[in-house]
């Protein structure tokens, strides 16, 4: 466990030629350490404390949030043609991060490292065997229950396909690097080398792993997919695809149901699986009544991110959110009752995709065909809440393709033609569940309650729905239920929860015009596709 310093075995010496061929040369290499010795020394360190539940609290400083400014993809002959190339994924040259790659690897002389070894990708035909190496404990304690964690065989022989290299006291120097601030998140697609630096928010290791897979996957037949799943007892798969804040991680932690992950996933011929090994859970105004899953994996192992902890209690207090409203728990699938262990699941029969629409406007339930299906997935609308992405205060209207445009390197009609494939072939049903405001926009109206989202993910799942009448919304262009068990009927229709019709009216035609705006970024769409969305 203390890597350099063990003794040469076989597994060693392989280990120790690659961190040798990798090119750095630290003073020690702390492996694949147990829960305990990572905690052990993130406290000896002074990373954190461990609060009244066992979990261990840290801050993560001036980032408690994605930085997508800081966050590039390398340029060069693999990625020219197939990577979506604008605000979202920014050029960087080869050769300026070759030389920023250099100058981290100096960084680490002499210095002491925390190494994850294991698997991105819960099917062994579809996985990444991959390397984070961190220079702190907590990071790697992070790794170590986000991630696939290997075998002692597997570790003994394993080869990373993917390294990610973050290390947080080193910063950047813009002028000279040319990142846009001391902070940088680098994606080499070629090498498979992904570098972070100055940040010490664990998200974007996640999500630059992510963002590897996504690219990956397509060229091998397999759809990824920014999404939540879960299974049910006689093995019905159900995906939830949706933004930050639109209640994926809290709506897939079904008591009734199994949970196969609650993030990112691949969909291949044999059925679908989750990337990760564990969650990465927003837990702002976190109840025990409400989110009982959350809540009770927030212990031994867990980590904190940016929570406030009462200083004489050491109890979290998931209230406050004066660090951020970004607070995060992250913690191992197995922490979650009956969650799924290996992570996988058959082909989806239904699909669930969630937005926060914070102009109130969007009905709360409605149905899609293949055509608005992939519609919406390309336009991937929700509301930004505070917290998600540094500046953000008050909700405001987002759209994000295929629900996930900071980790789709690829054009938004490539992950949208494999959906439209997968519902055609599996005769898929989807569902658009408005999780935000009704009764009139925020701060006039009301968020809509988990329990009614609850009951409209259940009646969706157990087939209730399809035995219900639907009425047609002319400017959405939905089908909205006229019913649904545990739902007030009221409600559904979204123009009846306002007071002043008039101004629904405007709202949800400036909601519909935006709708429109922003599909005329995609070409080459077939005229089905950009008919099935809202009408002007």
């Amino acid at each position: 466990e203390g890597g350099i310093e063990m003794s040469e075995t076989k597994s060693t010496a392989k280990f120790n030629s690659q961190i040798i061929a990798f090119g750095i040369n630290p003073s020690k290499i702390y492996r694949n350490l147990s829960v305990e010795k990572l905690v052990e020394i993130a406290i000896g360190k002074n990373e954190g404390l461990v609060t009244s539940t066992g979990s261990l609290s840290v801050k993560t400083g001036r980032y408690t949030g994605r930085s997508p400014d800081d966050r590039f993809i390398v340029f060069d002959d693999l990625t020219h043609d197939k990577v979506h190339w604008g605000k979202v994924n920014k050029q960087f040259p080869t050769e300026t991060f070759d030389k920023l790659s250099q100058k981290m690897k100096k960084f680490v002389d002499g210095k002491e490292l925390f190494i994850f070894d294991g698997f991105v990708g819960a099917d062994p035909k579809n996985r990444l065997p991959i390397r984070i190496i961190s220079d702190h404990a907590w990071q790697s304690l992070f790794a170590h229950q986000l991630f696939i964690r290997p075998s002692a065989a597997e570790l003994e022989d394993h080869e990373p396909e993917l390294t990610v290299m973050c290390i947080n006291d080193f910063e950047a120097i813009p002028e000279v690097d040319s990142t846009m601030s001391n902070a940088f998140i680098l994606i080499n697609l070629s090498k498979k080398l992904v570098l972070i630096g100055a940040t010490s928010y664990a998200g974007e290791i996640k999500k630059s792993i992510f963002s590897v897979m996504n690219f990956i996957l397509p060229s091998k037949g397999v759809f990824p997919m920014h999404c939540s799943a879960n299974i049910g007892k006689d093995g019905d798969t159900v995906l939830f695809f949706g933004l930050s804040g639109t209640g994926k991680t809290s709506l897939s932690a079904d008591p009734e149901r199994m949970l196969i992950g609650d993030d990112e996933h691949g969909w291949s011929d044999k059925g679908i699986f989750n990337f990760e090994g564990g969650c990465y859970a927003k837990c702002i105004n976190l109840k025990e009544k409400s989110e009982p899953q959350i809540w009770n994996a927030i212990k031994t192992g867990a980590v904190l991110e940016n929570v406030v902890i009462d200083k004489e209690s050491l109890k979290p207090d998931f209230d406050d959110g004066s660090l951020t409203e970004n607070t995060r728990a992250a913690y191992p699938l197995s922490y979650i009752p009956k969650a799924i262990v290996p992570s996988v699941g058959g082909n989806p029969k239904v699909i669930i995709f969630l937005t926060a629409d914070a102009m109130g406007v969007l009905p709360p339930l409605s149905k899609l065909s293949k055509d608005g299906a992939m519609f919406h997935f390309m336009s991937g609308y929700t509301s930004k809440l505070a917290g998600t992405e540094r500046g953000i205060k008050e909700p405001k209207a987002a759209f994000s393709k295929c629900f996930g445009a900071p980790f789709m390197p690829r054009l938004a009609s490539v992950y949208a033609k494999m959906l439209g494939e997968k519902i055609s072939k599996h005769n898929t049903s989807v569902y658009l569940i408005n999780t935000g405001w009704s009764g009139g926009p925020y701060s006039v109206g009301e968020r809509i309650k988990i329990e009614y989202s609850r009951a409209m993910v259940t009646a969706a799942i157990t087939g209730s729905l399809d035995i219900v009448k639907f009425s047609h919304n002319d400017i959405f262009n939905l089908d909205i239920p006229t019913e649904c068990p545990g739902v007030p009927s009221e409600i559904l229709e979204p123009r009846n929860t306002w007071i002043d019709k008039d101004s629904y009216d405007l709202s949800a035609k400036k909601l519909s015009q935006m709708f429109v705006d922003n599909f005329k970024k995609f070409e080459n769409i077939s005229d089905e596709i950009r008919s099935a969305g809202p009408k002007i």
